[in-house]
């Protein structure tokens, strides 16, 4: 069944319990209102420090969306893209797609406009929801895109003279339940990955797999109806919205929380009673860094509810959970390893009786197969290294309109390669080694080396240059790029970073190093051995190691 009966199942038997919080800390207004008194608000410009809604007005909320969406000629199969920033609306614009039989797209809020341009072209959206944060990117593309598609803007204030006021029309539409024919074997979202050119690739999903990964993950944690889930990580990505699945089988509240600083965090799991938070490393090593000097004080909040924390999107260190143990003996600790071709977290599982063996991504979790192959795809012996695959029923089924890529990925007996490298040891427990791509995963996001590398080549003064992840304690990794300047010309890395501004934040270099830029006889790019050599280079304490 589509997990949209979830929704109206929870509106029927939980409808006036509360659903979704939003909490907006940078914001001084802390009134509490509702979803309603918020329509009420969108003639000014408003946003509350605290706003929340019920499972009956969230699943109305999608039934007016839905029934909008058809009016305007949404037919099953069509794909309806949402640009927004983690919020109130997000997830019943994401439920009212879905029950109309349309395919829902999430895009990534870091995009800048050709990237956002390519994926609606790539995933042939129709229609797209966005927030009032891309009102200046979309101004950019919007006569290119505006053809043949509708841009609704959802959110206060002026609309765009390119968009359409989503807010207005949607509140003048019936709030009923559909009960549209949807299927398991119906397709059900895309969601993006990278592609081998640092372009994201369009990964199509039916509804089995959205329903398997909602299964997969109450199983694991064991959600019941008084458990609180607090989400940091953007909607958008497989990884929240996954895990987020398994408050809506179990009914539970969900709190969806704008800002990563540890005191917001722990404010929010002390205000709503968190009982179950997932971070990135990055926002755990913050938390305990600020407990251990003294900024934060742990006595300070209410915390004794909180049972289980999480980390996945990139590995952890063990370290990290040992110190976290000390202030939190009590919690209950979980990874989780997937990637968005596996519907997000969870094909693989460390299992919170399994602490002992931190450093592990875990087992096979549940309802899915691993094994561990060599480049011919044969399995290895266990201990030996080879590339993880996975089988399952959250494995993609293409990539959408690419099919070379793939057949290079999946093969005809479902298995999907995961381009990582791992072994398993004498208890079955999976470790990765390596990852075959290039892939830089920095605080859980990726980032294409190649992306950099072509905007760097357009300074006159490099020669070459490769982008490079650095280990990193906090972050898990950097980016580095490694530039070799043209023979007779000089350049610094202040103007390396100077003309780096032109980037996203997250994607600018944090470290430069200037040497030559090893190839090889094909003329590629020689990472691995340029990450052998450099791999000290982000630690401070290297030189004091020789």
């Amino acid at each position: 069944m589509p997990i949209t009966q979830y929704l109206e199942r929870n509106a029927r038997e939980f409808g006036d319990d509360v659903a979704l919080v939003e909490l907006n800390p940078e914001q001084r207004d802390t009134k509490r209102v509702t979803w309603k008194e918020y329509d009420l608000m969108q003639s000014e410009p408003f946003m509350p420090y605290r706003r929340e809604i019920t499972w009956r007005v969230f699943n109305e909320k999608a039934n007016r969306c839905a029934h909008f969406l058809l009016e305007r000629g949404v037919q099953k199969g069509d794909k309806v893209g949402i640009l927004m920033m983690n919020c109130l609306e997000w997830l019943p614009i994401y439920f009212g797609i879905l029950k109309t039989g349309a395919l829902a797209v999430p895009l990534n809020f870091r995009y800048a406009p050709d990237e956002i341009q390519y994926c609606v072209d790539l995933a042939d959206i129709s229609i797209l929801f966005f927030g009032p944060e891309f009102i200046g990117r979309m101004e950019q593309i919007a006569d290119k895109i505006m053809a043949h598609r509708l841009l609704l803007y959802v959110g206060d204030g002026q609309v765009p003279s390119f968009s359409e006021d989503y807010f207005q029309h949607a509140m003048n539409y019936d709030s009923r339940d559909l009960n549209l024919p949807i299927t398991d074997d119906d397709y059900g979202a895309i969601y993006f990955s990278s592609g081998t050119t640092g372009f994201p690739k369009a990964i199509l999903h039916k509804h089995r797999a959205l329903m398997h990964s909602a299964a997969v993950e109450q199983n694991h944690h064991g959600q019941q109806k008084d458990d609180v889930f607090l989400c940091i990580p953007p909607l958008y990505h497989t990884g929240a919205k996954m895990h987020w699945f398994g408050s809506l089988i179990s009914g539970g509240k969900a709190v969806l929380l704008k800002g990563i600083k540890p005191e917001f965090i722990l404010k929010a799991v002390s205000e709503e009673k968190c009982t179950i938070v997932w971070l990135l490393v990055p926002w755990a090593q913050d938390i305990l860094v600020a407990l251990d000097s003294g900024a934060l004080k742990k006595d300070e909040y209410r915390l004794d509810q909180w049972r289980l924390m999480h980390i996945g999107a990139q590995p952890v260190p063990k370290k990290l959970i040992e110190d976290w143990k000390k202030y939190f003996p009590n919690h209950d600790y979980d990874t989780n390893y997937g990637l968005s071709e596996s519907i997000g977290p969870g094909c693989v599982h460390l299992g919170v009786e399994n602490t002992h063996k931190i450093g592990a991504i875990g087992v096979p979790g549940f309802g899915w197969q691993c094994k561990i192959v060599d480049e011919k795809r044969v399995e290895v012996k266990q201990g030996e290294v080879g590339e993880l695959a996975v089988k399952g029923d959250g494995v993609m089924c293409e990539y959408y309109k690419n099919p070379k890529a793939t057949d290079e990925v999946l093969d005809k007996e479902g298995w999907l390669y995961t381009g990582d490298m791992a072994m398993q040891d004498d208890d079955g427990f999976i470790f990765l080694v390596d990852r075959k791509k290039d892939v830089i995963i920095t605080g859980g996001e990726n980032i294409y080396p190649v992306q950099i590398e072509d905007f760097l080549h357009k300074m006159t003064e490099i020669k070459d240059v490769a982008v490079i992840g650095l280990g990193d304690e906090r972050l898990g990794e950097i980016t580095c790029a490694i530039i070799e300047v043209k023979d007779g010309m000089s350049l610094t890395e202040e103007q390396v970073n100077t003309f780096c501004m032109e980037l996203p934040k997250y994607k600018r270099p944090k470290k430069i190093i200037f040497a030559p830029v090893l190839r090889n006889p094909t003329g590629k790019i020689e990472k691995p051995k340029l990450r052998e050599m450099y791999k000290t280079a982000n630690d401070p304490f290297a030189a004091m190691k020789n």
